[in-house]
């Protein structure tokens, strides 16, 4: 599950599934046994191509299923795989085969393109002007919604409007990267906030919130004509058309202000603008999407329409039996579920042309130190006690807890490897990641504990954490470190991690087990770093730790203004070092993502699967089917 959502970024659990990042990573859990396989399978053969027209069935199953349909609230894997098939933004990810985060065909899939839009602005283009404050989004001819009416700038105007509504779950899944960067929109939210405050006055139906959002305006936001929209920043944001290419952008048609956002009367009249429309939706039972007529492939640069039916079926809990149903062609795809872990060496060493781990990037897990704890005479507050664990944590060990190599990268760096910013420097030697215990050692005595000291480690309790716990544990023993577990249920773990006003006292926690996934890839700083470090020890924060330096915020409000890339990567390279000089977590590895498709599955990549890494699963309009 999702926890604790900050600027876009999701905590994670082992088990279960997690929100933006279905926990494809997260089950990761087969402790040996895979680091001597092969890291990669061999793809499958390539079909006869796609059809000409959509035909087959794919069908997906899954757990639980997707949490939201209305792009407004959704915030997780299994929503944002449904999204891609019947929701269009004015920029959006292309498909491509990513083989190694970092690789041509990476970037390629993490880079946004013009969707909606004719066009990416850049200055060059004219799309940028007003010295990087003014961003231009023309709309490409013939996209309509499947009621055949033309998508307009109106509509995109409208689902920026609806991102403060005060329905009950229906407010945006991240306000805080628009708000931090589109002129007007905190007055716009702060606004309707405070009028549906009193709901006597001002009830919270469908009718009122859609006439206080067509009676008010965003400041920064503008639609000169109905196929042109404008946004105003507050500053220039070089990140701004990543922001920009999430599926909260999604365009909104005029028939939502009939219903309130993310309610079950609007998920019953959900509209397509893009290849699949909704057809059936039956909750927590199933889902069927089949081609929406009005689409044209000629409107559409990254999606296709080649299957003539997507069915979801939901309920299927186990995932060892969705494994067995892939293999024998019940169904195609996993929507929401873990991959079945023990599987994992015998699909590996069988090379099934079926299974691949895909590549992806994260700080997952990582340890964070309670700089505010008491204990031991407040060890965690001094840098060399924080830096003897960045030398003795043993990282081969920790990674052997997710299945090795093939499956978990032992990492140095906050930012994880393919974003802007990621170094590979090690600025802590560790044996090639086995651990120094004499180095941790002479550096924990230098910073005042020769005989070594005890601390008290928070974990989840399961039995995956429970083995990442004595991992570390075991590694920081010789060294004089002496950890005593503190475990407790996943449904708290994230609550008291970031409880800040109570983690002063004695005995809360001194050091825990977090873990991070980003919104999107490439320049990213601005969903990793700020969370993390930025200044911000309140109740429920992410900063863990209370990290509270002046000149982190300096080079988080400079990288979060820089005008072009070069500029962002330099200063969140400064921010990534910072960071690990000081010592404020210990990165561990960075968890890859694990597929199995049935046989009957095809892509133009001849990969198994069409895997999209921005949606953290498989772009199902990039899929045909055959038998």
């Amino acid at each position: 599950m999702c926890l604790d959502i900050k600027p876009g970024q999701k905590e994670l659990l082992m088990i279960p599934i997690t929100k933006r990042a279905v926990a494809i990573s997260a089950a990761l859990l087969t402790a040996g046994g895979l680091a001597a396989c092969s890291s990669t399978s061999t793809p499958s053969g390539p079909s006869s191509g796609p059809p000409s027209k959509p035909t087959g069935v794919l069908r997906l199953v899954a757990a639980s299923g997707f949490d939201h349909l209305d792009p407004v609230s959704a915030y997780y894997t299994a929503d944002y795989i449904l999204e891609r098939a019947y929701t269009r933004q004015l920029l959006a990810y292309p498909y491509a085969v990513p083989l190694a985060v970092g690789d041509a065909q990476w970037n390629k899939a993490v880079t946004p393109v013009a969707d909606v839009a004719t066009q990416v602005p850049t200055t060059s283009n004219g799309g940028i002007t007003n010295g990087g404050l003014t961003y231009t989004f023309h709309i490409r001819p013939g996209v309509t919604w499947q009621t055949g009416a033309p998508v307009t700038s109106a509509d995109f105007l409208r689902e920026f409007k609806a991102f403060c509504n005060p329905a009950p779950g229906g407010f945006v899944g991240n306000i805080v990267y628009f708000e931090a960067t589109i002129k007007g929109m905190t007055q716009y939210c702060n606004a309707e906030q405070a009028y549906f405050k009193n709901t006597k006055a001002h009830p919270i139906t469908a009718a009122d919130v859609a006439n206080f959002q067509n009676t008010h305006s965003i400041s920064g936001i503008a639609t000169p004509s109905p196929t042109e929209i404008q946004f105003t920043l507050v500053h220039p944001a070089a990140d701004f058309i990543y922001i920009m290419a999430m599926p909260f952008t999604s365009a909104r048609p005029a028939s939502y202000d009939s219903y309130l956002p993310n309610s079950a009367q609007l998920n019953q009249h959900i509209i397509s603008d893009g290849p699949y429309e909704i057809s059936s939706n039956v909750p927590g039972k199933s889902l069927t999407m089949v081609p929406n007529p009005n689409w044209k492939a000629s409107s559409d640069p990254i999606r296709h329409q080649w299957v003539k039916e997507i069915t979801l079926t939901i309920g299927v809990t186990s995932a060892a039996t969705q494994l067995a149903d892939e293999k024998a062609g019940t169904y195609d795809l996993v929507q929401d579920t873990p991959f079945e872990s023990t599987a994992i060496p015998g699909l590996l060493a069988s090379h099934d042309p079926h299974f691949r781990i895909w590549p992806w990037s994260d700080t997952f897990p990582y340890i964070v130190f309670n700089l505010r704890s008491p204990d031991a005479g407040h060890a965690m507050a001094k840098l060399g006690v924080r830096q003897a664990f960045e030398y003795g944590v043993n990282k081969v060990a920790v990674q052997k807890v997710y299945g090795g190599p093939p499956v978990a990268k032992i990492i140095n760096s906050v930012i994880p490897p393919g974003n802007v910013g990621y170094t590979a420097t090690n600025l802590y030697p560790d044996n090639n990641g086995n651990g120094d215990p004499a180095k941790c050692k002479a550096t924990l005595a230098a910073a005042g504990y020769p005989h070594g000291l005890t601390l008290t480690a928070l974990y989840i309790n399961d039995s995956i954490n429970t083995q990442l716990f004595q991992a570390v544990q075991a590694s920081l023993t010789s060294c004089g470190i002496t950890l005593k577990g503190k475990p407790e249920p996943g449904s708290s773990y994230f609550t008291d991690l970031g409880n800040a006003p109570a983690n002063n006292k004695p005995g809360t926690w001194d050091i825990g087990f977090p873990g991070w996934i980003p919104d999107w890839f490439g320049l990213n700083g601005r969903t990793i770093i700020p969370p993390f470090f930025q200044t911000d020890c309140v109740v429920n924060t992410i900063n863990y730790g209370c990290v509270n330096n002046a000149q982190m915020d300096k080079l988080i409000t400079q990288a979060e203004q820089a005008t072009s890339t070069s500029q962002a990567a330099s200063l969140w390279t400064q921010a990534n070092l910072l960071a690990m000089k000081n010592a404020w977590i210990v990165p561990l590895t960075d968890q890859q993502a694990p597929y199995y498709s049935s046989s009957r599955v095809h892509n133009p990549g001849s990969t198994a699967i069409a895997y999209q890494p921005n949606i953290g699963g498989p772009d199902i309009t990039n899929i045909w089917v055959t038998g």
